[in-house]
């Protein structure tokens, strides 16, 4: 019996060690927004890289709030940068949520945070 809790353990043990990552083991970089000077469709580009410093690979879902001059929330919108696919230790993964935003015209910043993780 004491054999059989000592292989169960010694089994599960890796499994305990592999911590689950969370939003701050990722990183946006190269976050830049562009919104075109003129033209009938106004389409925003809201792209940049999301990171995965986690230790295992993950997934993180990002939220991108479009903000008027005062700092209120116009809109709000989230997606996963690797859709169902998760993102291996030290690579990344491009995203460009613009297209799900309608632009506005006192839209005059845009903010991105990583909201949630997991593995797929």
């Amino acid at each position: 019996m004491k054999f059989l809790l000592a292989s169960a353990l010694l089994l599960l043990s890796p499994l305990a060690a592999h911590a689950a990552c969370a939003p701050t083991d990722f990183a946006i970089t190269e976050f830049k927004p562009q919104v075109p000077a003129s033209g009938s469709t106004m389409r925003l580009r809201l792209a940049g890289e999301l990171a995965n410093h986690c230790a295992s690979a993950s997934a993180a879902q990002i939220r991108i709030e479009a903000k008027d001059a005062s700092g209120k929330v116009l809109a709000s919108k989230e997606g996963w940068p690797a859709g169902t696919s998760n993102i291996a230790p030290g690579e990344t993964a491009k995203f460009d949520l613009g297209r799900l935003f309608r632009y506005q015209s006192d839209m005059e910043t845009y903010t991105v945070s990583i909201v949630n993780v997991r593995t797929w």
